[in-house]
């Protein structure tokens, strides 16, 4: 804590970090939930996931030269402030939403609830990029585990510890009552972020994006073990997101989840990542990088086959609560590596370039979740349909550990 003390910078970093997770978490629920209310068609619903993670893959590198090239602290202000608004918009088609007939038909709500998905996400890509990317210029470099850690426990805490049962209860009083207290997220993470003063930062010299984002992709290709681990995330991604889009149903139509015990899961899933926070960096301080990577790559494929086979929201949970502490040791590691590795001017334009491999696999992922129930479910069954893509996920996530636990070396710089 001594750190979040005498760092007011960082101390103002984690605290709209904290507001904006807030608000992610309370959309995290009132989204998926918004859409089950409208149809029951497990492809539609995955359309909104599907919107919502669609702008890293085609945002992330402008993203990443837009870092560069400006102001990050009004970057991220800006992108909070527009999420406010959007997050209003979704107050009002909740409003819309009348004894659960969506005016004009449940695809042009479904669409409309996608869109807001889309530019929310547009918004999101360009603030956590810039968000991560400022980063090392207030934190020392011995410090950034530790920032890191603290970090993404508050974000782990706000945003899937307290925002999703939030959810769920606020969800109980009435519809859009989530989505006003979204954009109050929005609203005040912006401020903080308007209250940070950042060390002053020569202005590059402007050239085509094209040459800016050449010049990240000739680094990265330079150091081959950031290539590999942009390139895994991405696969790990697209499989975590095949899972969790069709979780919301799982939860209702196998588990017998409400909202509010929808959003209890969520919590103990995020205890898990704001263990893994909290313990992570004594952890990677004990095993070392390589050792900790392949103990998170060997859990990450227990929660999908727990899921595939267990109708039992208590297994359900605690598999969530490790997958998602392995997946915070993942990112402890990774993202660390990341930032001492890649020098300041190119750091926004090669960390976007390296979440257009990470991230962009997402809106695959979900819509292949979707995909698969929806097509399986008339030849198996609803039941058998809903398990499939957890299958899918533990196979393909063992198979990823096999690669890196032989091929993944972060001892071997860059």
């Amino acid at each position: 804590m001594t750190l979040i003390a005498r760092n007011r910078p960082f101390r103002l970093l984690l605290s709209s970090a904290a507001l904006a997770n807030l608000g992610d978490g309370i959309g995290a629920l009132a989204f998926p939930w918004l859409a089950t209310l409208i149809t029951r068609e497990p492809l539609l619903i995955a359309l909104v996931a599907f919107a919502t993670r669609l702008p890293w893959f085609l945002l992330a590198i402008p993203a990443g030269v837009l870092t560069d090239r400006h102001d990050r602290r009004q970057l991220m202000l800006r992108a909070d402030a527009f999420r406010a608004l959007l997050a209003v918009g979704a107050v009002a088609l909740a409003i819309g939403l009348k004894d659960g007939t969506a005016p004009g038909g449940e695809l042009a709500a479904i669409l409309s609830l996608s869109a807001l998905a889309f530019l929310l996400g547009c918004a999101e890509v360009v603030r956590d990029n810039a968000a991560q990317t400022v980063l090392p210029s207030i934190v020392a470099p011995a410090d950034l585990e530790r920032a890191n850690g603290q970090i993404w426990s508050v974000e782990n805490i706000a945003g899937s510890f307290i925002g999703p049962p939030l959810a769920g209860l606020l969800i109980a009083l009435a519809l859009p009552v989530p989505f006003g207290a979204e954009a109050i997220g929005f609203a005040l993470a912006a401020w903080f972020v308007w209250a940070i003063a950042l060390p002053p930062r020569a202005r590059p010299a402007r050239r085509h994006p094209l040459t800016e984002a050449a010049e990240a992709w000739r680094w990265m290709r330079a150091h081959p073990v950031v290539l590999r681990l942009a390139i895994m995330l991405g696969i790990l991604n697209a499989f975590t997101l095949m899972a969790l889009t069709v979780l919301v149903l799982v939860s209702q139509d196998r588990l017998g989840l409400g909202p509010a015990a929808y959003g209890i899961l969520l919590t103990v899933e995020a205890a898990g990542a704001v263990t893994g926070g909290l313990l992570g960096p004594a952890l990677v301080a004990r095993l070392g990088p390589d050792r900790s990577v392949r103990l998170a790559l060997a859990l990450f494929p227990l929660p999908w086959l727990v899921i595939a086979v267990s109708d039992q929201p208590a297994l359900v949970a605690i598999a969530l609560f490790v997958g998602m502490g392995a997946g915070v040791v993942w990112n402890l590691v990774t993202v660390s590596y990341r930032q001492r590795l890649i020098p300041d001017a190119l750091l926004g334009r090669v960390n976007s370039l390296y979440r257009f491999f990470g991230w962009g696999m997402m809106p695959i992922g979900a819509l292949a979740g979707g995909w698969i129930v929806s097509v399986a479910e008339e030849p198996f069954g609803r039941d058998m349909a809903l398990r499939l893509p957890y299958m899918v996920a533990a196979i393909g996530t063992a198979a990823l550990a096999l690669y890196g636990w032989r091929r993944l070396r972060l001892s071997v710089l860059g």
